[in-house]
């Protein structure tokens, strides 16, 4: 993987740009191209990518969002409402918190609502507005753009020192600003690994793992390792391979794209043929490579769409910048579709957008329709294991035996009053009053008796809950059937 390669220009050394090779005694550039990930070396090793600084009105805006996101993150562990978490997944417990509703194991079904609204979410967004997502919220650009790789400005310097950095020698001062810069990336994937266990143990318990012995809580120190080291690789080292590599998100682009969906591009018709300013003849772009030497991923957006990007914006606010400087309109290289540049006609409004945002509306109904409709309380009636029925005093009687499992999904404590309703059979409940605290379950035994005489298939037991609560007295009925021996049977 060489990609193109030109002889070294005087004053064209950019982090991203110039690599030297020597071939046949001449020394040589690797430029990026749409052949090769340039990233990666031709026998296989990395290539560093240091973007340059930018700066514009995409950055600005994608800064205030970075931090409104990362402060959301860490602090909705901490977060509570009516006493309890703003989103908690207890997973040992089988219990999960939203907005301050309690939810169990049995409305874990949701969930399928959410992944798949999630999922069609970002197809409209993918079919309107192509990798927005990637260059503004996901999380691997907002921790990588929005805290690392700044760190790592203000301990190794701008991208050409850092280049240098990299080639240079092993000396004392390599190793003490490396050492230092591994040190703070290694902290900060610890809080962000600790703040993410916080959606998963509540906040009071994590405290208490962090504090304690690690043998208290194992599998939480565990998981803490794991996910630290893998943040800190990630981070320190594989960074946008990530995005290129292992995420399905953009593998996924190529079939959701359509000639309207925006992008970021270059105009071509605008812009070529390249040349520096005065040439006569020339297009708009003067090839400075600064849309180059910013890229994260290390693609040249002149070539056209390519899989590494991630629709930061970067080289549209370090184009808009060259061309301000040289008084030249904003917009050689910009937010627009294949339609609009070649055209300059876009659609917004088209059949796979409608589609998305169809399913995304079907969706969404379908979990409101659901929620609406979610029961405050559970009680069933099922067959205790063993026999389906026993047959006593000389096989006059007919004896079956359930459990009531009664689930409180309210937040605090309620009663629950159980009465038997059904008819034709004796039956003897071991609790017909029962206090149970938010989201607590219990399993009530249930005996029905029924003269063998008198058994029919078909018959039922039932009995009706209700529980007291500030909307209302609130009745569940739980049924279920009584077994017994068929006629002629002995």
């Amino acid at each position: 993987m060489t990609g193109s390669n030109e002889p070294v220009a005087p004053g064209a050394e950019s982090a991203n740009v110039v690599r030297p090779v020597v071939q046949k005694g001449r020394t040589v550039v690797r430029r990026p191209d749409v052949d090769t990930i340039f990233s990666v070396n031709a026998d296989g090793s990395r290539n560093p990518i240091h973007p340059a600084d930018v700066h514009g009105r995409f950055q600005r805006r994608k800064h205030a969002l970075w931090y409104l996101l990362i402060a959301v993150y860490l602090l909705v562990p901490w977060l509570e409402i009516g006493g309890h978490p703003v989103l908690l997944i207890d997973i040992p417990a089988r219990h999960f918190y939203l907005l301050g509703a309690t939810y169990n194991a049995q409305d874990f079904w949701f969930a399928f609502f959410f992944i798949t609204g999630l999922g069609f979410a970002l197809f409209v967004v993918a079919a309107l507005f192509g990798r927005m997502w990637c260059g503004y919220a996901c999380p691997q650009t907002v921790f990588l753009e929005g805290v690392f790789r700044r760190i790592e400005r203000l301990i190794e310097g701008p991208a050409a020192s850092r280049s240098r950095l990299d080639k240079a020698p092993m000396t004392a001062a390599k190793v003490l600003r490396r050492g230092a810069k591994l040190l703070v990336f290694l902290a900060i994937a610890a809080v962000i690994s600790h703040s993410f266990l916080g959606y998963f143990m509540p906040v009071g318990v994590l405290l208490e793992a962090v504090t304690s012995s690690p043998a208290l809580h194992p599998t939480a120190f565990v998981f803490m390792l794991v996910a630290t080291g893998i943040l800190f690789v990630n981070f320190t080292w594989f960074r946008e391979q990530l995005c290129i590599v292992i995420c399905p998100y953009g593998r996924l682009q190529g079939a959701l794209y359509d000639p309207d969906t925006v992008l970021v591009g270059y105009d071509k018709k605008r812009g070529e043929p390249r040349g520096a300013a005065g040439t006569e003849g020339a297009g708009d772009c003067v090839d400075c490579y600064r849309c180059v030497s910013v890229c994260p991923t290390g693609i040249d957006i002149r070539n056209g769409t390519q899989l590494e990007c991630v629709g930061c914006a970067n080289c549209i606010d370090a184009c808009d910048d060259v061309m301000q400087k040289l008084g030249r309109s904003k917009g050689l290289v910009r937010y627009d579709s294949q339609r609009g540049f070649t055209t300059g006609v876009r659609r917004f409004l088209r059949g796979r957008v409608a589609l998305y945002a169809v399913l995304l509306l079907a969706g969404m109904t379908a979990f409101t329709l659901a929620l609406t409709r979610r029961r405050p309380f559970e009680a069933s009636l099922v067959r205790a294991p063993g026999r389906a029925y026993l047959l006593e005093e000389q096989d006059t009687k007919v004896h079956n035996v359930f459990d009531l499992q009664l689930i409180n999904k309210r937040p605090g404590e309620r009663t629950f009053t159980v009465t038997v309703t059904g008819v034709g059979a004796q039956t003897i409940v071991a609790e017909t009053e029962v206090k149970l605290a938010s989201l607590e379950d219990r399993r009530i035994p249930v005996h029905v008796f029924v003269p063998r005489a008198d058994f029919k298939q078909g018959m039922k037991a039932e009995l009706t809950v209700r529980c007291a609560d500030p909307e209302g007295e609130l009745v569940r009925i739980a049924t279920a059937p009584i077994l017994g021996p068929t006629r002629g049977h002995r």
